[in-house]
Order: structure tokens, then C-alpha cells, then sequence
């Protein structure tokens, strides 16, 4: 989940010459600002998992039928995913600027399992009990561990090859949409796990859905590992975000032509008669699991967009305080889950269930004020947290949460 990205730009301005010190206090900022900013959105697309989940939302979602409102909030919560895994191939790269390939690959092997184990034994069985059976959800902490595991290979290729290797994952592993398994078939349980979003039956009435099939996102992580040269102390602020500019406009630009087009990189969009917003849901709803290159292009450009703005704004107070949260953003990614659960579980007991065998909002509109509810008490412990990490650099343990 990228969450070493503070301590690695860190340690690049300890050991980086004085006059890139500023430079790199810079990139600090806007890289924490942006984590802790998805970190933000994200809390509101679990708010509705958590108090409004009655309510089926598909993947792409229809525009025909969803809520509006909800149609919309899908979107803004987009940005999250794509941006995290770029995240962490750039935190990688600044990581590996002042440790060698070995040490750099024990910290990707350590971070990579240890995320697997957390969302195996912590993560998936907060959620039994609620499920109608015992279910693995290999979601996007199970994703991003495995990416960094494969990366502590992948980091090994050139630059141009690693970057290579990311635009052909990025850009055309839709192709491969058209192949799909069935359980039965030999390559069923890896390919869920590479590219098909599906249930696999395990033993002991146990199953693993893979709902963030990895092979995007292996591009995407190899995308943000290359691009680190431009985060490099030597490199001026203003090059830098040039080049963020000129990147996310492009990828922007390259979703809106191709999306107009309608022929490939995701399910063709379509105009609701009489109805601009349906239409517009419709031109902006895209695949996630696993995500279309029409997906990655406007979130990812929009997330090199924020880059660039965040660094130029580094000393608002904006980006200070959203700097706390992606200073932490492991820490807050589990409690803000954990806390989720207990207040459902409480409410149900309290309450009953009012939804089938759930305890649901019968509006949109609650999952809007718990949202505004929680973000300063969930900023507490996170500052908290945040803090700690600053000042207890000798417990190495820390970086990996």
C-alpha cells in the first residue's frame, strides 16, 4: 500500500546533497498530500460498502439504472486504486536509490507477504459472519502484495524494458478479455488470479474471490517504478512537473479521443435519451476488476496532475493535512476498516436487521454525513501514528505499517 514512500524520500534527502534537500522536502509533500488525498476518498466508497452495500452496484456500473448520486461518488473513488500501486513502484524506486538491488529486494519480499498475511487473516475475516460463507477476499492489499513481490523481479530489467513491459500490460491486456476459464479447467485458479475476476472453491467450504486480478496492475506498478527518475534529487521542481503536466494531460486526453471513438479499451458507452447525467455516467463508468486501459488513463493522469499541484502548494495547509494521513496510510486503512465493523456489528445488534439479514441506510444521504462524521476522528489516531513513525525511526518494524 506504499505506505514506506515517507520514509524512503526521507532517507534520499539525508543521504542526497545539500542543495537537493529542498527538492526532495518538495516531493515529500506532494507524494504524501496524494496517498493521503486517495486515503480520503476511499473512506467514502467503504461507507457505502458498509451502511448502503443493499444496494448493487455492477462493474462497469449501469447507467440506465444506478442512483445518480452513487453513479458519480463510483467515480470520484476510481482515482483511489491506480494511484496507491503507482504510488508504491515510485516509493520502490526512491527506496532503491540508496540501497542495493538485494536489499531492495528483501524489502519488497517482506512488504509483499507480509501484505498477503494481512489480508488473509485480518482483513477477509472481518467480514465473515456477514458473507453467507468463509471467504478470502483478495483484494487490492492481496493485489499490491503480490505486485511487489513480482516487482523485486521485474526491477531488474532496464529502465526502457520496465517501461515498456507496463505501457503493453497497461495498454492491451484487454485483448485478452475474451479468454475465459471455468472452474474445472487446469489454468482456472491462476488465470482468476491473473486477469479474470472469479470465485475459486477451496477446501473445507472455504472460497477466494479474486476480486483485483493482478496482471494491470503489474503494469501499473512497473509504470510508477520507471518513472521515478524524474523524483530524483537532481532533477528541478519545475522539469518535474512539466513532465507531470504533460503526462497527465495526455493520458486525459487519450482517454476522452478513445472513449469517444468506442471501440476498444472497455465496455462502449451510450447515450441515455433525455437524460444528460445518464449519458454522462455511462461515458465515464469503466471496468475495475480488472481495471480497462479506459480505467487507468483519466485516474492515473489525474493523480500526475495532483503531483504537480501538490508540490507547487506544498507549504497550503491543505496539503499538510492530507500529507498526515498518507504519512500512516497502512494504519489508517485498518482502522478505518476495523471501525466500519464495529459500529455495523453494533448497530445490527442494537437495532436488528432492517435490509434481509442487514442492517442498511434506506438513503444515500447517511452514508454522506457518516463520511463528514469520521474524517477528523479517524485523523486523530493517524496524526498520532504519523508522528511516531517520524520520531521512532529505530523501530524499523514501523515502515511496514
Amino acid at each position: 500500500m506504499a505506505s514506506s514512500i515517507s520514509a524512503l524520500s526521507r532517507s534520499v534527502s539525508m543521504d542526497a546533497p545539500e542543495k537537493a534537500v529542498p527538492v526532495a522536502g518538495l516531493r515529500l509533500a506532494n507524494i504524501d498530500a496524494l496517498r493521503g488525498f486517495v486515503m480520503v476518498l476511499m473512506l467514502l466508497d467503504h461507507l457505502r460498502e458498509t451502511w448502503f452495500v443493499n444496494y448493487v452496484v455492477t462493474d462497469p456500473i449501469d447507467a440506465n439504472t444506478i442512483l445518480p448520486i452513487i453513479g458519480i461518488a463510483r467515480f470520484v473513488v476510481s482515482f483511489c486504486a491506480p494511484i496507491f500501486v503507482a504510488l508504491t513502484g515510485l516509493g520502490v524506486h526512491l527506496f532503491s536509490i540508496n540501497h542495493t538491488v538485494e536489499e531492495t529486494t528483501v524489502y519488497l519480499l517482506k512488504r509483499g507477504f507480509l501484505l498477503i498475511a494481512i489480508e488473509l487473516a485480518y482483513l477477509s475475516p472481518l467480514y465473515w459472519g456477514i458473507v453467507p460463507q468463509p471467504t478470502f477476499w483478495l483484494q487490492v492489499i492481496w493485489c499490491i502484495g503480490l505486485c511487489m513481490i513480482a516487482l523485486s523481479a521485474l526491477m531488474r530489467l532496464p529502465r526502457p524494458a520496465l517501461i515498456a513491459f507496463g505501457l503493453i500490460v497497461v495498454c492491451f491486456h484487454n485483448l485478452l478479455d475474451p479468454i475465459r476459464l471455468t472452474q474445472g479447467d487446469a489454468l482456472f485458479p491462476l488465470w482468476a488470479v491473473l486477469h479474470q475476476r472469479d470465485t475459486i472453491g477451496l477446501p473445507f467450504g472455504f472460497v477466494a474471490k479474486t476480486t483485483y486480478p493482478i496482471l494491470p496492475w503489474l503494469g501499473v506498478i512497473s509504470l510508477g517504478f520507471g518513472i521515478g527518475n524524474w523524483f530524483r534529487p537532481d532533477v528541478a521542481p519545475d522539469l518535474r512537473q512539466r513532465r507531470l503536466l504533460l503526462l497527465g494531460f495526455g493520458m486525459i486526453g487519450g482517454f476522452i479521443a478513445l472513449r469517444l471513438l468506442n471501440i476498444y479499451g472497455d465496455r462502449p458507452w451510450h447515450v441515455v435519451d433525455g437524460d444528460a447525467v445518464r449519458t454522462t455516467i455511462s461515458f465515464i463508468s469503466m471496468t475495475k476488476y480488472p481495471p480497462s486501459l479506459l480505467f487507468l488513463l483519466p485516474t492515473l493522469g489525474t493523480g500526475a496532475l495532483l503531483l504537480a499541484l501538490f508540490e507547487r502548494i506544498n507549504a497550503s495547509r491543505l496539503v499538510g493535512a492530507l500529507a498526515v494521513f498518507g504519512g500512516a496510510p497502512m494504519f489508517f486503512y485498518l482502522l478505518h476498516l476495523t471501525v466500519l465493523r464495529i459500529f455495523y456489528h453494533s448497530a445490527l445488534a442494537i437495532w436488528g436487521p432492517n435490509n434481509g439479514k442487514a442492517y442498511m441506510f434506506d438513503n444515500y444521504g447517511w452514508v454522506l454525513v457518516w463520511y463528514v462524521a469520521l474524517i477528523v476522528p479517524l485523523y486523530i489516531p493517524t496524526a498520532w501514528y504519523a508522528r511516531l513513525k517520524r520520531r521512532r525511526r529505530d523501530l524499523a518494524w514501523l515502515r511496514y505499517f
